[in-house]
């Protein structure tokens, strides 16, 4: 690995961090960055976890901090999506390295349609365990399907389902999302490490900046306004990069 492999790394990971705890997509520019920088797609897929967790345990040491108490309901969502984190990394591991290219394509693409979408407004309440449906398990265990076997663009799932079904309202949307993607991942990780699917210097370095990100992402009260520019921001370099995968 080169200085200027280890600064990207480290950068990236700043700015991904920083977009994964505001809204989404911060695995958009995580996981091309590994491939580009050598690692093969399963290799990148299994690297990219360590800085989702250890960012992941950034973010929710920070909302706690902050007063969060949201542990008991996070926990009872999270239980479907461990379950299904595991059979979505298992299912990443045995898929052709040409496949998981793909898929990893039409989901950016799929992920940067839906960020273009405007967010409606929407009459929000606070979540109550009375609300926590079967539907809503399943909805649950689906994500964690997806989050295990590719991660990309997990949070806009997130939102649909929080914030569109259940109309917690967006800023609590983020606490239980860090809080689930953080006890889903942990298994997921475990397995990719298992079958050796993971790079520590690569993954340190990524959480290093990932995880200042999310630091700075929970201190950080931003405007509509500054939301905006950072979602468009996004947009062009998720667009750069996908022209780049596509070209080869």
């Amino acid at each position: 690995m080169t200085t200027w492999e280890a600064i990207a790394l480290v950068g990236i990971g700043i700015i991904a961090g920083f977009i994964n705890v505001l809204s989404a997509g911060g695995s958009m520019l995580t996981l091309p960055l590994l491939m580009f920088l050598g690692l093969p797609p399963q290799v990148a897929n299994g690297t990219n976890r360590v800085a989702i967790v250890l960012q992941s345990v950034s973010a929710v040491g920070n909302f706690l901090r902050a007063g969060a108490s949201h542990i008991g309901l996070s926990l009872r969502l999270s239980v479907p999506a461990v379950a299904g984190s595991l059979l979505g990394a298992w299912l990443a591991l045995h898929v052709s390295d040409v496949l998981f290219e793909a898929i990893l394509i039409a989901v950016m693409a799929g992920s940067a349609a839906m960020m273009v979408l405007p967010q409606p407004r929407l009459g929000t309440r606070p979540l109550t365990p009375e609300r926590l449906t079967l539907p809503i398990y399943a909805a649950m265990f689906l994500i964690g399907i997806y989050g295990g076997f590719i991660q990309v663009g997990v949070g806009l799932l997130f939102i649909v389902v929080l914030y569109r079904l259940l109309k917690i309202d967006l800023a609590q949307v983020n606490v239980f999302k860090v809080f689930i993607i953080l006890i889903y991942s942990l298994p997921a990780l475990a397995l990719f490490i298992w079958f050796d699917q993971v790079r520590w210097n690569y993954g340190l370095l990524l959480a290093l900046g990932s995880m200042t990100g999310a630091w700075l992402a929970v201190k950080v009260n931003m405007s509509p306004r500054g939301a905006l520019w950072i979602k468009r921001l996004t947009l062009a370099v998720i667009t750069a990069i996908l022209l780049r995968l596509l070209l080869g």
